[in-house]
C-alpha cells in the first residue's frame, strides 16, 4: 500500500464540511484553525475579473519527508503504506519537524500536549478496514479521492492516468503525495490557478520519479 490523496481543487466551494468532518473523527475543537486539513484560498483576477481559488490543503504524507529526518526521539515517523504519523509517547515537543514540514500541517495538540498532525484517518479509519477518510466521505462536490498508488487498478491511480495534476512547494524536493488535478477545459483558469514555479505531470511522468523516492524509503515503512 501508498496511501495518496487527488484534490478537484476547482470544486472546492469552501463548505468547510471536510474540516467538520475531520475535527469531529479526531476529536479537535471546532473553532481550532488549520489543525489537521483547511482550505486556504488566494484572489486573482482575469482581465478585471476577479475570482477566488480554493486550495484544501493538510499534511502531504511525503515520501521524502523532512519531518521525519529532524526527529530526535522518531516520534515522527513512517506507518504502514508510507503514511507519515507521530508517536504521542516518544514526542517530547521540540518541534523540530514543524519547522521543517514546508506546508505548515504540524501544530500542537493542547489536550495531549504532542506535535499533531493530518493522519489519513488511520487510527479511526483505515487501520478498521475502512476504504476512505472522513474529509473524503462527507466532501458534497467530490474534491478528494483517496487510495492506493501502488495499485494500478485503483480508482486513484485510474484518475491521474486521465488527468494532468501538479504539486504544492514541489521545489522542496519532498515528492508529497497530495495531487492537484490541473482544471479542465478552462486554459486561462489553470495558468491563474497554478504558481508559476510549478510542474505540470502525467502519471508516466512521475511515476518514476515516485519509484525512485519510494527506494530510498519504503524500508523505513513499519506497522503501525
Amino acid at each position: 500500500m501508498n496511501f495518496a490523496m487527488v484534490l478537484d481543487y476547482q470544486s472546492c466551494i469552501n463548505c468547510k464540511a471536510c474540516e467538520v468532518a475531520c475535527k469531529e473523527e479526531n476529536g479537535v475543537l471546532l473553532g481550532a484553525d488549520k489543525q489537521r486539513i483547511w482550505v486556504g484560498h488566494t484572489e486573482k483576477s482575469i482581465f478585471d475579473t476577479p475570482f477566488v481559488n480554493y486550495y484544501p490543503s493538510q499534511c502531504n504524507h511525503c515520501i521524502d519527508a523532512p519531518c521525519v529526518d529532524v526527529c530526535p526521539t522518531s516520534a515522527s515517523h513512517f506507518a504502514d503504506g508510507g503514511l507519515v504519523m507521530v508517536d504521542k509517547n516518544k514526542c517530547i515537543l521540540c518541534k523540530g519537524c514543524m519547522e521543517a514540514c514546508p506546508y505548515d500541517a504540524r501544530f500542537v495538540d493542547d489536550v495531549h500536549v504532542v506535535v499533531d498532525k493530518c493522519t489519513f484517518c488511520y487510527d479511526t479509519r483505515i487501520s478498521q478496514g475502512k476504504t476512505t477518510t472522513a474529509c473524503q466521505a462527507t466532501c458534497p462536490t467530490k474534491v478528494r479521492l483517496f487510495g492506493d498508488l501502488d495499485d494500478e487498478n485503483s480508482e486513484l491511480v485510474q484518475l491521474l492516468k486521465k488527468r494532468k495534476f501538479f504539486f504544492l512547494k514541489e521545489e522542496e524536493g519532498t515528492t508529497p503525495k497530495l495531487f492537484y488535478l490541473v482544471p479542465e477545459n478552462d486554459n486561462d483558469l489553470a495558468v491563474q490557478s497554478i504558481s508559476k514555479g510549478a510542474k505540470i505531470y502525467t502519471w508516466d511522468k512521475f511515476k518514476p520519479i515516485m519509484e525512485k523516492a519510494k527506494a530510498r524509503r519504503s524500508s523505513q515503512w513499519k506497522k503501525s
